[in-house]
């Protein structure tokens, strides 16, 4: 099923926002913008979660290439262990927004809740990225920056795996923190092997 590329009935300045990070144990937390024409057209376009990696990566050119407006930021780990994640998922999202060089008339945002801090209407959508064009296109933004950032920092810190878990807790992961401990790129306010909390 192709993805919609507008949530308004009449022609009106949409940007979808989405972030990339938020369950990982390591590393910033990505947020992006995209503003699309209205009745932009892209069958290739999905959730990033559903494509491949090389698919990810072809798709972000073609977004970069085609999109009015675009914004990409990170949101450090020491901001997220000050606000939390889900408020610095929030922050992201509206720092992408403030930054882009036009100004949307109403802001599409993927998930339940949203703390908007711009005069911007806005619009939750549970799975916005597998429903809309622009959302989509901000999580693919989001998820590859923060993977080739995570990249960057996988040649200083190999042995967390980042290259290929991204700073997500995966079994390895955690086994790796448990053995070496964290890094400054690690969050402090998170969980490992279930419930049992890190002291650092």
């Amino acid at each position: 099923m192709a993805l919609k590329s507008h949530f308004s009935q009449h022609p009106k300045i949409e940007a979808g926002c989405d972030e990339a990070g938020r369950g990982c144990l390591s590393g910033p937390l990505f947020a992006a913008a995209v503003v699309f024409h209205f009745n932009y057209i892209n069958e290739q376009l999905n959730d990033s979660k559903q494509l491949t990696k090389a698919q990810r990566e072809a798709l972000r050119e073609i977004i970069i290439k085609d999109a009015i407006a675009y914004s990409v930021v990170s949101i450090s780990e020491t901001v997220i262990d000050e606000i939390n994640i889900l408020n610095a998922s929030f922050r992201g999202m509206n720092l992408a927004v403030k930054q882009l060089k036009i100004q949307p008339e109403l802001l599409l945002i993927d998930g339940n809740r949203f703390i908007n801090e711009t005069a911007i209407p806005h619009q939750c959508i549970v799975k916005g990225d597998g429903k809309y064009l622009s959302i989509a296109a901000a999580s693919i933004l989001a998820k590859t920056f923060r993977d080739d950032f995570m990249d960057k920092l996988d040649v200083e810190f190999p042995m967390y795996g980042w290259k290929t878990n991204k700073g997500y807790p995966t079994q390895a992961h955690q086994e790796a923190l448990l053995k070496y401990g964290r890094t400054p790129y690690h969050r402090k306010t998170f969980q490992v092997k279930g419930q049992l909390k890190l002291e650092f």
